[in-house]
């Protein structure tokens, strides 16, 4: 009979491990996963201890109930270090606990990023006494949903705290692990003042770093409805993703919800690593590390400014009336209704100023639980032109409003994947004072954004539309191919409120080492603050 699976932390099916099944009357019965991880074993009918282990995995005991249902799925995790605090966001003086996985004995240091790597602190060798005891164990199931609840099992000293104070200064902050053996793994801890100390926000966009990341199998966009029930043998086989032509895996009306409790492999920086340096790898070009690149520029142009998480606006924290300019930067992808509504009240009725400095933004709602799990409301689409959305210009516009009505612009996929300058096409517009650029000329050719080099307009693009206030007005067009450049653009509204908005994820990525991405960036944070 089919007992169960194994697989990793990917959902991938773990052939070979030795599995053991002991009764209450000490009786045992052996077996090893198959080829696809399966565990095929006729077994009476009775509650079991199953131990299991494999090398280069972490071994675990599962208590299984006769009750339980079955295949059931057994999760091991794989030996290595990774790592995690928590809670991920927090206001100074609050704490968070670190949650590392490890094999081996590790050190680890608290760093703000700015425009330099700043050391906080050590805070010290980790190993306990037994054997891999700072080797984590994940639960079974489909963790991608509940969390993986690190330092759960086995962390009851109250002597023996892994807990952190949060530094008073707002900021971007990593922790830095590292074993003898040469290991390391840093992660990400944002960090919003206890109360606004800048006329600037800028919001770090955590939720998108969330549902992308497909730690423990699953993200919006592998499996994003659920787990399938059998585990991957091979990726371009039999993921959906793969599998349809038009690359979408978005086909049902409910989607499985995305805890925000795993490690973030795709957030990690090495720490040698310098903001001027390209940004290597896939994933990192639209996430923390390139929200670093903004962050450090703000510091070296000289502008103060306080750094908050996304869910920190929804759950109300951020309270936008203390602040004249809010940033939001790289690829804010994912927006509750809520946090929308408060932010283009406030753009729209307080004067507010947004800098939208991303791409592919607000463009799929989400839906925020107390559990610290978010549902993406993707809905039924064949793609996300249009057409493929029942005639919506987004995921966002077809359960709400299109998020052009407030940055001015929205995302379709001309373009995708490619990456160029921009050329000019208002050079008398004060957004243009000090670059020396004329109507024709281009900018934005240098970039840190390896994923697709080529310029500041790229990887996604936003454009304006029919949804796109009357008095947008486009200062640049990104000279992407098949008419897929972003559109830069400026508007204001009735309460004196303004929008700027660049349309591209590369845009952060070019702010270090473009001249003039970031006199352009500057010349608007400046006529914002006044």
């Amino acid at each position: 009979m089919l007992i169960g699976y194994v697989s990793d932390e990917a959902y991938v099916g773990i052939p070979d491990v030795a599995v053991e099944f002991t009764n209450g009357r000490g009786e045992s019965w052996a077996a090893h996963s198959r080829a696809s991880g399966s565990i095929h074993l006729d077994l009476p009918a009775d509650d079991y201890l199953v131990t299991l282990h494999k090398p280069g995995y972490g071994g675990k005991r599962v208590r299984l109930s006769k009750d339980a249902r079955l295949p059931y799925h057994f999760r091991l995790l794989t030996d290595g270090l990774l790592g995690y605090v928590w809670p991920k966001w927090v206001c100074s003086g609050d704490k968070g606990e670190f949650r590392v996985h490890s094999v081996e004995q590790y050190k680890i240091s608290l760093w703000r990023y700015g425009w330099t790597k700043e050391f906080i602190s050590h805070h010290g060798w980790h190993d306990e006494h037994g054997p891999r005891a700072v080797m984590q164990i994940t639960p079974d199931g489909d963790y991608s949903r509940t969390g993986v609840a690190w330092n759960k099992v086995g962390y009851l000293s109250p002597h023996h705290q892994q807990v952190v104070t949060a530094p008073q200064r707002s900021g971007l902050y990593y922790f830095h692990t590292s074993t003898l053996s040469g290991r390391s793994f840093s992660f990400p801890w944002v960090v919003a003042p206890a109360a606004p100390q800048a006329p600037v926000a800028v919001l770090a966009s955590n939720i998108t770093w969330n549902v992308y990341n497909n730690f423990g199998g699953r993200s919006n966009y592998i499996h994003a409805d659920e787990l399938p029930p059998v585990p991957t043998i091979n990726a371009r086989q039999e993921l959906k993703r793969y599998q349809d032509i038009k690359h979408q895996t978005w086909g049902s009306e409910t989607y499985a919800p995305i805890s925000f409790d795993r490690p973030e492999p795709i957030n990690h920086i090495d720490p040698a690593e310098q903001i001027t340096d390209p940004i290597e790898g896939r994933a990192p070009n639209h996430v923390a590390p390139a929200e670093w690149r903004l962050l450090g520029w703000l510091e070296r142009e000289g502008f103060a400014y306080d750094l908050y998480a996304e869910t920190q606006l929804h759950e109300g924290m951020l309270d936008l009336a203390r602040y004249r300019v809010l940033i939001l930067s790289t690829h804010p992808e994912y927006w509750s209704r809520r946090m929308y509504d408060r932010v283009k009240h406030w753009v729209f009725r307080e004067g507010g100023r947004l800098m939208y400095l991303g791409g592919n933004g607000l463009n799929c709602e989400v839906e925020i639980f107390d559990d610290h799990t978010v549902v993406c409301h993707n809905t039924a689409i064949t793609s996300l032109w249009p057409e493929g959305m029942g005639g919506a210009e987004s995921r966002f516009a077809r359960r709400y409003e299109s998020e052009a009505n407030l940055l001015g612009v929205v995302f379709d996929p001309r373009g995708i994947m490619t990456a160029a300058p921009y050329r000019v096409e208002d050079a008398r517009h004060w957004v243009f004072a000090g670059t020396g650029l004329r109507n024709g000329d281009q900018f934005g050719r240098k970039s840190l954004h390896m994923r697709v080099p080529g310029g500041a307009s790229g990887h996604e693009t936003d454009k304006i539309s029919k949804s796109s206030p009357k008095n947008v007005h486009r200062l640049a067009k990104g000279l992407n191919p098949d008419n897929g450049g972003a559109d830069l653009v400026i508007f204001d509204t009735p309460s004196r409120g303004m929008v700027f908005s660049v349309g591209s994820i590369c845009w952060p990525s070019c702010l270090p080492v473009d001249d003039g991405v970031s006199r352009i960036t500057a010349n608007v944070l400046r006529r914002f603050l006044e």
